[in-house]
């Protein structure tokens, strides 16, 4: 089981991406940022909503130095199939991993054992491969690209500054100086 604070397992994995079957690993991603993006099944109903917005926001993330991998625990030629048919995950540029052996989804656990797919995970991990924040909620429930992207941002102004980021914060917003001066000022 993954936390907050540790390095990830290098693992390899088969993905769909630019129209093609492709073997990758998390290795592939050091020096960037990486988004983990666990989701349930392909061809089902919050999730084309979500992969959707990450896909709109993908150029941008890019530019931020991260990258983006969905996960479930489909094959490849189903995600290839659902891009086949689907205008939403049509847009989509980014991998798409296949884990029909269930080994990522266990490794960050986020697998329905007796379902055999996965909750909705988000890990943001950094160019160290360390895991820098994680969540982890029921399937019902969909995930905020606008979120995700805001986290990462304040991700990368704490790595860059040691400042940290009050709630909601946004970049160019002011962030705080831990120290003994703010104990009880705040």
């Amino acid at each position: 089981m993954v936390n907050v604070g540790e390095k990830i397992e290098d693992m390899r994995f088969d993905v769909f991406v630019n129209n093609n079957f492709k073997k990758m690993s998390f290795s592939d991603y050091e020096g960037k940022w990486t988004v983990l993006f666990f989701y349930p099944k392909d061809f089902t109903f919050v999730c084309p909503t979500e992969l959707e917005e990450l896909a709109d926001i993908y150029e941008e993330l890019q530019k931020m130095n991260v990258e983006i991998i969905s996960v479930s625990t489909d094959t490849v030629e189903v995600h290839k199939a659902w891009f086949d048919v689907s205008p939403k995950i049509a847009k989509i540029k980014f991998p798409m991993a296949a884990d029909p052996t269930h080994a990522i989804c266990k490794a960050y656990n986020v697998l329905i054992e007796d379902e055999g797919i996965a909750l909705r995970g988000t890990f943001v991990i950094d160019p160290k491969g360390v895991i820098r924040t994680m969540e982890i909620h029921e399937d019902g429930i969909g995930r905020s690209a606008k979120e995700l992207k805001r986290k990462i941002q304040a991700a990368q102004f704490v790595d860059a500054h040691g400042e940290v980021c009050p709630a909601s914060w946004e970049p160019g917003e002011k962030t705080l100086k831990p120290g003994v001066d703010l104990v009880g000022k705040i």
